[in-house]
């Protein structure tokens, strides 16, 4: 999951919304209603449903910027002015969060005008701009006057309940580790720094977004290949060699998987791991050295005991104790998985001494899929058409969460296969939000899957509410003239597990943005998303909308789904450590890295990376394209592991219910305690809400094959 963020104080506005109970049903207009008719039933529900306008030209987008920093000031500017007899919830705080619900809109908008404009001339407009509107908006946190006004408030000591004492709780704790009890100089160097901080880690992520390496291979260096993937439009060259590309995730999954000789492997793991790495090792040293002299200076040890102080987890040494405890624990199931894989490769090379590498192991994990599970990940795709997938998850989210999807026509395409769907409440038929999707690779395009915010809820001033609206931007393969677009199992793991995050901004109901949708602590905010991945591996779930496309009436045969959860289940240590792997290079980069040693950035992380996982190949710097430490996940990756902890758990709460994953009473409960909520409340007091009880390890443990005590 991704969501671009202002690093400033509180006016990174997130995904919400918040309202009262809604009025008497509004007629449920027919299916092909129009996006008006949207707007229009909103209105009677005192929601607005907003289309993004888009800017199509770099003029339009420095316009914007300008016009949303002005707009801003203004309302900045009233802020400062009042006196403190003057001051009151309504005009300080709450105004701030307006103002970060304007500021964020823009952000949204032209982030994902950076990551899937098909003009390369508007994605670098749209990334300098991004620059000069996050480093502005840092120094917004500095305004004194402002800041003056709040604390002014803070020191009234308003009697305030619920979400109106965390927004002011929130907001003044954030003035404190923006620097703001610092001396005047002290507090300009920080300032400065976060605006440098800011301009870096977007140069950073524009690399990774623009990097590419075609690499050409012969058919005999593709041994092993499927040849309906090698003979897609842009791949076959017609004369016996193959265009591949490194940076396109499911062309290197495709040859890491199926490559039947090593050194292609290896030519493409090396590729994959050197994007980016001329332009990007050196930001990532600067930009390490910069997160941690502003955490000295704000008082922190390192970056990461400042970026987890609000998270879940609260301190980097409990981070870092979760990452090791469940390296250590998973070491003889690694173990066990990696004796296997070579000895595949010793039968396979006739090599007695082979070893296990880094580029080998997705291929040996997929032999033993086939061999030992009778597991064929691409045989098993003609049962995933893309649009039946789709079309399934759809059904299911709609029945569990009471939720009714309309398709509509988007006013702007920003690519001509692009959609936009309508999010109802199925009962009431009140409006919720939209969704965008843009589904398949190209050129220039963000090349991961993820979710993107683009217009962030909250309820006005004016007591209306703005929904949400969202972009799910992935990379599943295209389809083909001869056959639709066919997905591996992974990909509908994938779909599941990204729609999800569009659920949680979309169903939203907190009042304040930056309490909305997905603006949850970061080591929970992929958990509701990694719960939903348990339902493509259910048959009941898998037979309502998998099938043969050639044949519907072919079903997944259960044998093959339980071979497929035992093949799942052999290679989970492995899988594991390299999650791991990522994560305490992360934890090591955030805590270790500092002004004296920032040249040992890279091999820093390769020798993490080579300990807790598999050796890094020679001569590759891996962290370079590594887009998570600068995307809001810097010493917060851990958090993967610590939120797949928390959503084996609530899980549990759709495996005991009546009606398993199509339970409609646990979904409404998800929707109404995890979703609805957001960031409103503690997020603890969510989760127990959600499962009725304290947390538990233990489902969590079993799934990774550490054999809890039952």
């Amino acid at each position: 999951m991704r969501n671009e963020v202002l690093l400033s104080l509180g006016l990174a506005a997130l995904l919400g919304g918040c309202r009262t109970a809604p009025p008497a049903p509004a007629p449920v207009p027919p299916a092909n209603f129009t996006l008006e008719d949207f707007q229009i039933r909103a209105a009677h529900f005192n929601s607005i449903i907003t289309v993004p306008a888009f800017e199509t030209s770099s003029n339009a987008v420095v316009a914007s910027v300008k016009t949303t920093i002005s707009t801003a000031e203004l309302g900045l500017d009233a802020i400062g002015r009042l006196q403190p007899a003057e001051t009151a919830f309504g005009n300080t705080v709450r105004a701030l969060d307006d103002i970060g619900a304007t500021i964020g809109t823009t952000e949204n908008r032209l982030s994902l005008i950076k990551e899937t404009s098909m003009d390369p001339a508007l994605r670098d407009a749209a990334t300098e701009q991004l620059k000069n509107l996050e480093a502005w908006a840092v120094g917004l946190d500095y305004r004194q006057d402002v800041y003056q006004s709040v604390k002014a408030y803070a020191d009234s000591h308003p009697e305030l309940e619920g979400e109106d004492a965390k927004l002011l709780k929130d907001t003044m704790r954030d003035y404190r580790r923006a620097g703001l009890a610092l001396p005047q100089e002290q507090r300009d160097e920080v300032e400065a720094l976060r605006k440098k901080l800011s301009a870096l880690t977007t140069d950073f992520m524009g690399n990774v977004t623009k990097a590419s390496r075609r690499l050409v291979f012969t058919k005999v260096e593709l041994e092993g290949v499927p040849d309906d993937f090698l003979s897609q439009n842009g791949i076959d060259n017609s004369n016996g060699t193959y265009n591949l590309m490194a940076n396109v995730t499911w062309h290197y999954l495709t040859v890491m998987e199926n490559a039947r000789r090593e050194p292609t492997r290896l030519k493409m793991e090396t590729a994959r791991e050197n994007l980016a790495r001329k332009d990007n090792v050196p930001l990532l040293q600067e930009i390490l050295v910069t997160r941690d002299t502003i955490a000295k200076k704000l008082g922190y040890p390192t970056w990461a005991d400042y970026a987890i102080e609000i998270k879940m987890a609260k301190t980097a040494a409990r981070a870092r104790s979760f990452l090791e405890d469940l390296k250590t624990g998973l070491q003889p199931t690694f173990d066990a998985e990696l004796a296997q894989f070579r000895a595949l490769k010793v039968r396979e090379t006739g090599d007695t001494n082979a070893q296990i590498h880094l580029w080998d192991w997705r291929y040996y994990a997929n032999q033993l899929k086939k061999e030992k599970y009778t597991v064929d990940e691409d045989a098993l795709k003609v049962y995933f058409p893309y649009q039946q997938c789709l079309d399934g998850m759809f059904a299911i989210y709609q029945r569990i969460f009471g939720l009714r999807f309309q398709r509509v026509t988007p006013p702007f395409k920003w690519v001509a296969d692009l959609q936009l769907y309508a999010v109802s409440d199925a009962a009431t038929g009140e409006p919720l939000g939209l969704f965008y999707l843009d589904m398949f690779p190209r050129e220039g395009k963000y090349n991961h899957f993820a979710e993107f915010g683009i217009i962030d809820g909250n309820l006005r001033e004016d007591g209306m509410y703005q929904r949400p609206t969202v972009a799910l931007i992935c990379n599943f393969p295209s389809p083909r003239a001869d056959r639709p677009s066919l997905l591996e199992h992974e990909d509908v793991v994938t779909l599941f597990h990204e729609f999800g995050h569009a659920m949680h901004a979309i169903l939203t109901r907190a009042k304040y943005a930056r309490f909305s949708g997905t603006s949850v602590p970061g080591d929970f905010v992929e958990a509701p998303s990694q719960m939903l991945e348990n339902w493509p591996w259910d048959k009941r779930v898998l037979d309502s909308f998998a099938a043969d496309y050639r044949d519907p009436s072919k079903k997944i045969p259960p044998e093959i789904l339980n071979q497929l959860k035992a093949a799942k289940l052999a290679i989970e240590g492995t899988r594991y450590r390299r999650q791991l792997a990522f994560g305490l290079s992360d934890m090591a980069l955030h805590t270790q890295i500092h002004a004296d040693n920032a040249g040992d950035a890279s091999p820093l992380a390769d020798k993490i990376s080579s300990e807790t996982f598999l050796p890094e190949p020679p001569d590759t710097a891996w962290v370079a394209y590594f887009g998570h430490i600068m995307d809001g996940y810097d010493a917060g990756y851990y958090g993967y592991a610590w939120a797949d902890a928390i959503a084996a758990d609530m899980a549990t709460v759709f495996e005991k219910a009546p009606d398993g994953f199509f339970d409609e009473q646990a979904g409404r409960r998800l929707r109404r305690e995890i979703y609805e909520m957001g960031n409103s409340r503690d997020i603890e007091i969510s989760i127990e809400k959600f499962l009725g009880r304290e947390e538990s390890s233990q489902p969590f443990l079993r799934k990774i094959g550490m054999n809890p005590a039952k």
